[in-house]
C-alpha cells in the first residue's frame, strides 16, 4: 500500500463509530452466551446462569437498537437481495468456471455473501432471543419470580429444541465469520470494523462507486477523485 493511500485524506468511511460499537457489543454478548452455554457441557463447571441471561438481555437490547437504527437512520434497502444480486452471482460463477470472459461487476457496499450471512445470522439470533426470553420464566431474576408452569410441557420442549438448535447454528456462523475475518485478503475489512475506514484504492478495487458512494473521513473532500 502506498504511503499516500494511507493518509487521512485517502480514507473513506465504511463503518461509523455507532455501528462499530453495536457490532462489538453484539459480538461480545454472543461470545459470552456461547461460552456460558457450551463450556459447562464440555465439563467446565462454573456459575453460568446469571452471566448467560445478562448477556442475553444485552444482546436483545443491542439488536432492538440496531433494528430501530436500520429502519430510521440507515437505508434498509441496501440489505435487500434483488435480481441484480442474483444475476451478479450467476455471472461470477460463470466467470470462475471460465464460461464467461468478462469479470463480474463489483458490488455495492454489501455483496450477496454478506447479505446472506447477515439474514441467516439475524434469523438465528432472533430465534435465540425470543426463546431465551421465554426461558427466563424458569429462573428467578431481580424483577421477576420464576414460573416454570407458564407454558405446557410440550411448548417448553419445543422452545428448548429451537433455542439449542439456534445456538449451535450461531456457533457455526461465528466460526465461519472469524475464519473469513482473519484471512489475509480480508484483513482490510476487519480493520474497517475496528477503525471504521478503508482506503480509496480498496474502495475502487472492491466496490461499484455508482452503487455505493462512500463518504470520506474528511467530509470536506470528495469521496472519489475523477
Amino acid at each position: 500500500m502506498a504511503a499516500d493511500e494511507d493518509s487521512p485524506s485517502d480514507r473513506l468511511i465504511r463503518h461509523r463509530l455507532v455501528d462499530r460499537v453495536y457490532h462489538w457489543t453484539m459480538a461480545t454478548s454472543v461470545l459470552v452466551l456461547l461460552g456460558t452455554s457450551f463450556l459447562p457441557i464440555a465439563g467446565l463447571k462454573f456459575p453460568w446462569i446469571d452471566a448467560h441471561w445478562i448477556a442475553g438481555v444485552v444482546l436483545s437490547a443491542a439488536v432492538a437498537y440496531h433494528i430501530v437504527r436500520a429502519l430510521t437512520r440507515q437505508d434498509p434497502r441496501s440489505m435487500l437481495i434483488g435480481l441484480r444480486d442474483l444475476r451478479a452471482a450467476v455471472r461470477a460463477t460463470q466467470w470462475v468456471l471460465r464460461q464467461r470472459k468478462e469479470a463480474p461487476q463489483r458490488p455495492g457496499k454489501y455483496p450477496l455473501p454478506q447479505k446472506l450471512y447477515h439474514h441467516g445470522i439475524a434469523i438465528l439470533i432472533l430465534l435465540a432471543i425470543v426463546t431465551g426470553i421465554l426461558m427466563m420464566a424458569k429462573i428467578d431474576g431481580p424483577f421477576w419470580t420464576r414460573n416454570p408452569y407458564l407454558l405446557s410441557s410440550n411448548l417448553w420442549a419445543a422452545i428448548y429444541v429451537v433455542h439449542d438448535l439456534a445456538a449451535m447454528a450461531v456457533l457455526a456462523g461465528v466460526m465461519i465469520h472469524v475464519y473469513f475475518a482473519i484471512r489475509p485478503e480480508k484483513l482490510w475489512m476487519t480493520r474497517s470494523m475496528i477503525l471504521g475506514w478503508i482506503t480509496r484504492s480498496e474502495y475502487l478495487a472492491h466496490y461499484d462507486a455508482a452503487s455505493w458512494k462512500a463518504e470520506p473521513v474528511d467530509e470536506g473532500k470528495p469521496a472519489i477523485r475523477r
